[in-house]
């Protein structure tokens, strides 16, 4: 029975033993697994709606020039009106040569003729004539009379581009004795505009020092190119 407790025993150790030293301890390396044990694959659900992506593609600079602008906007002027229509392509060819987007558009509007220069409310023809003489004493012989007997008479003293002279026409005149009106002349007749598309970064200063604030719609006053 005593040997038999021993011989247990001693198999219990070996056994101890064979199991140190028969485990392998872990080591790095690459694993190798077989897919049918990975399961199902996974469903990556695409967005649909493609307007989103381009815009997307736009932001990060992957997307059309027309897609970026859509997004930041697109800054436009308008230069004129031009009476004549050269001037108006003068400026569609320059700007266009330095990379802009230019363009002429045509329309009807009133254009400025001059200051007139006027005597107005005259009696009669009569007494035109004497205010035509007394002016031309004055050195003022280029003056006529104007109207009818339906819509009255008035004396035309001229009509002048630039307002000085037109006021000094009218002080000669008032020496005389008389009351004088100056008012703008203007007429229906075609006219044409310049709308540029201004590129990023690009601003409207050296535009509106060439032309002036009078002749240089900005912002919601402008008209884009199309």
């Amino acid at each position: 029975m005593k040997n038999l407790l021993l011989l247990l025993i001693l198999a219990n150790v070996l056994y101890f033993l064979w199991g140190m030293l028969g485990t392998e301890k872990p080591t790095p390396g690459i694993a190798v697994v077989d897919e049918a044990e990975l399961g199902p694959p996974l469903q990556v659900m695409a967005r649909q709606d493609a307007d989103a992506i381009t815009s997307a593609g736009a932001v990060l600079g992957s997307g059309d020039a027309t897609d970026l602008e859509a997004i930041v906007g697109r800054s436009c002027i308008s230069i004129g009106p031009f009476t004549v229509k050269s001037d108006a392509d003068s400026g569609v060819l320059e700007y266009s040569s330095d990379g802009m987007k230019a363009a002429i558009r045509q329309e009807r509007g009133q254009i400025f003729i001059g200051h007139s220069v006027q005597v107005q409310s005259v009696a009669s023809r009569e007494e035109g004539r004497e205010i035509l003489a007394t002016l031309a004493e004055e050195g003022l012989s280029d003056a006529f009379i104007v109207g009818s007997e339906e819509v009255g008479f008035s004396i035309a003293l001229g009509i002048f581009g630039n307002l000085e002279n037109a006021e000094r026409v009218e002080l000669q005149a008032e020496s005389a004795g008389f009351d004088v009106d100056i008012e703008p002349m203007m007429q229906d007749d075609d006219v044409y505009f310049v709308d540029i598309g201004l590129p990023p970064g690009r601003g409207a200063g050296a535009i509106i020092e060439r032309y002036g604030e009078d002749q240089v719609a900005l912002r919601e006053a402008a008209t884009c190119p199309p």
